[in-house]
């Protein structure tokens, strides 16, 4: 036996925003799925089956969001849903009058929008203007009214994020589409980070899409959704058998999709009671650490403005990354906000836009509770951060250019 791994402490898993366990009752739906026959699309028995567990998923995961189950569009993921909504739109749009050219989103979005908006740009002569956000990372409304009043018949789709995967923020939605409904201009919310947290309901929302992924409500990878109206026209990433409303074609992976629809169900079914106790569990983590390290900083606002399960502080005078690796070494796994290329940490893009320095924005933590979390995995941060934060401040010192003098 290993001695190293016979005696390594259990895991404090808190980065369920990354992803969360997969719940035992998917892996079983799965498991029986993986073992039949028959492509969705055949005509034969065996794909009558696959078609049927597929439409009974879609289904499920309508009933769950209160969509209609024509509205649930089968994609890989996250990243493919985005990528559909905003090229989909943006090119349907500008299609139908030349004069859409531009994309109203946030500076805080995830990558996988803003990626795709940068790519826009580029390539397909989009103009997107990323509008600013307040201290707490919230989208400046009054911007938003301006940038559509200006000129809304330029506007092709605006896309706001239903809450922050870094700090957590919930953003206005309700009002951003009744800034955009009286144009006709198309809302896309990217509500990865929301599904299973929160209460979501499709039809309410007057979004005309949204994003939703399997592995962060404690599904597969590889599968999520775009909840797409059925009035909506937009443009397909893909082509080949016309399958997903002809909106997405491809092999529909029906294993995958059971899971999907099993997670969705359990999720959203717990999310009433579950809720609350990630959001007392979130308080106790922000105020004790808080209390062991005085001067660091909650990043995001308190309470009911931003996900019961997160809890993101920066950590003055660290670097994430140190941090990080010195929990880890613990067996706390968390995560960092800055991004990391070549080897080199790269401040926070979210962290800047709220105004922080660069300095704060690389010294900064994301504690990110789920299902599975704990009081004892709070116990273990705030019995670990206090060394690991004067280790990392120490070694932060010891790299400057001046102590190598």
């Amino acid at each position: 036996m290993n001695s190293i791994s016979a005696t390594a402490p259990p895991v404090a898993y808190l980065d369920h925003a990354a992803t969360t366990p997969i719940y035992p009752e998917v892996v079983d739906v799965m498991a029986a799925q993986l073992t039949r026959l028959g492509n969705a699309s055949s005509l034969h028995g065996s794909g009558r089956s696959a078609r049927r567990v597929v439409e009974e998923s879609r289904e499920t995961i309508a009933a769950a969001m209160n969509a209609r189950p024509s509205e649930v569009v089968f994609t890989s993921g996250g990243t493919e849903s985005n990528n559909l909504a905003l090229k989909g739109f943006y090119w349907a749009r500008r299609k139908a009058d030349a004069r859409r050219t531009r994309i109203l989103s946030t500076a805080i979005e995830h990558h996988a929008v803003l990626d795709p908006l940068h790519w826009l740009a580029a390539e397909a002569a989009a103009e997107v203007e990323l509008l600013p956000v307040d201290r707490d990372g919230r989208l400046d409304v009054a911007a938003l009214r301006t940038s559509i009043e200006r000129d809304p018949d330029s506007v092709a789709l605006v896309t706001v994020m239903w809450a922050n995967n870094e700090v957590g923020t919930l953003q206005p939605i309700d009002q951003v589409v009744a800034l955009a409904a009286p144009y006709g201009i198309p809302v896309h919310t990217d509500a990865v980070q929301a599904m299973g947290q929160l209460p979501l309901d499709f039809a309410a929302s007057g979004v005309e899409a949204m994003t939703i992924t399997g592995h962060k409500v404690g599904g597969p990878f590889g599968v999520g959704t775009l909840l797409l109206r059925r009035e909506a026209e937009l443009e397909s990433l893909l082509h080949g058998g016309g399958q997903e409303r002809d909106v997405r074609s491809g092999t529909i992976d029906a294993p995958a999709i059971v899971g999907f629809a099993a997670a969705t169900e359990l999720a959203v079914k717990g999310q009433s009671e579950r809720a609350p106790t990630l959001a007392a569990l979130r308080d106790e983590l922000i105020r004790r650490v808080l209390d062991v390290v005085p001067d660091a900083q909650l990043n995001g606002p308190r309470g009911e403005a931003r996900l019961p399960g997160n809890a993101h502080v920066s950590f003055p005078g660290c670097e994430g990354d140190s941090l990080l690796m010195l929990l880890d070494a613990q067996g706390i796994e968390c995560s960092t906000g800055s991004a990391c290329s070549a080897g080199v940490p790269q401040a926070s893009h979210v962290l800047l836009a709220m105004g922080r320095d660069e300095a704060v924005a690389r010294g900064s933590l994301r504690f990110s509770l789920g299902h599975t979390s704990s009081r004892e995995d709070v116990d273990r941060v705030v019995e670990a951060i206090g060394p690991a934060v004067e280790r990392a401040q120490a070694a932060g010192v010891a790299a400057m250019p001046e102590a190598a003098t």
